[in-house]
C-alpha cells in the first residue's frame, strides 16, 4: 500500500511542476500568470511568448503525463494492496492511477496554491502511454476543431469528449475488441469530466462570445463559415 501511495504522490508532484511558469521566468523573466489569461498552460504561453516557447511548454506538459505512466509507475512491484477486479494487468491499473494523479497535479499543483492549467496536454501524455490508438483519433479531432474555429479551448473540450466516444464507437459499432473496455470506458469518462470541469471558465466565455482565439491557425475556418451561412 505504501509503495502505491508513493507512486501516486510522486506522479502528482510530477504533474504539479509548473512548466509554463518556469519557462516564462527562465527565458523571458516574467510570470506568465500576470499576462494574457493568467493561465500557466501552453495556450497562454503561445499567445504571450510565441510559438517556440509554446511548443516547449506543450512538450513539457505532455512529458509529465507520459513520465508518470512509463517511469514512475514502474516503481511498483509485487502484489497489489487490493483485489484487482478489473480486466487489466496490475501494472496497467498502476499506470492509470499514476496518470490520473499527474493530471490532477497539473490542474491543482501544490506548488502554485492549487491553481494550475487545464490538464489537456498532461492527460494526452498519460493516454499516449495507455491508449495510443484512441488518443491518435482525439488529436486529429482536436486539430480539425482548432483549424476550423481557432479556439484552442473548444478543441480541447471536444477532444475530451472524443476519447470515450472513440472507445465506444470502436467497441460497439465496429466490433473492435478493446482489452478491458468495460473498465476503460468508465475511466475515460471520468477523465473527460475532469478536463471539462477544468475548462468551465472557457465554456462560459465561449457561450458569451468572449473567448480569445488564434485567427492565424484558422486554415479553413472562413470556408467552413461561408458554407454554413448557405444553410442558415
Amino acid at each position: 500500500m505504501y509503495l502505491l501511495s508513493l507512486i501516486i504522490i510522486l506522479s502528482y508532484l510530477a504533474g504539479s511542476i509548473p512548466t509554463g511558469l518556469l519557462i516564462s521566468k527562465w527565458f523571458k523573466g516574467i510570470d506568465i500568470r500576470e499576462h494574457g489569461s493568467g493561465n500557466i498552460g501552453s495556450t497562454n504561453v503561445f499567445r504571450i511568448l510565441g510559438w517556440k516557447l509554446g511548443i516547449v511548454v506543450q512538450v513539457g506538459d505532455l512529458a509529465k503525463g507520459l513520465f508518470a505512466v512509463l517511469v514512475i509507475a514502474r516503481l511498483h512491484f509485487g502484489d497489489m494492496p487490493f483485489n484487482n477486479r478489473t480486466p487489466f494487468e496490475d501494472f496497467t491499473v498502476v499506470q492509470i492511477l499514476a496518470g490520473v494523479a499527474a493530471v490532477i497535479g497539473h490542474i491543482y499543483p501544490v506548488f502554485l496554491n492549487f491553481k494550475g492549467g487545464k490538464g489537456i496536454n498532461t492527460a494526452t501524455g498519460m493516454l499516449v502511454g495507455i491508449a495510443p490508438i484512441d488518443i491518435s483519433v482525439v488529436v486529429v479531432i482536436f486539430l480539425i476543431v482548432l483549424f476550423t474555429t481557432g479556439y484552442v479551448s473548444l478543441g480541447s473540450i471536444t477532444a475530451a469528449t472524443a476519447f470515450p466516444t472513440s472507445l465506444f464507437v470502436r467497441s460497439n459499432i465496429f466490433g473492435v475488441e478493446i482489452p478491458g473496455y468495460n473498465t476503460l470506458i468508465f475511466f475515460s469518462i471520468g477523465v473527460s469530466l475532469l478536463l471539462i470541469f477544468a475548462h468551465r471558465s472557457n465554456i462560459k466565455r465561449l457561450l458569451n462570445g468572449q473567448e480569445s482565439r488564434f485567427d492565424k491557425v484558422r486554415i479553413f475556418g472562413s470556408k467552413v463559415g461561408n458554407s454554413l451561412k448557405m444553410f442558415l
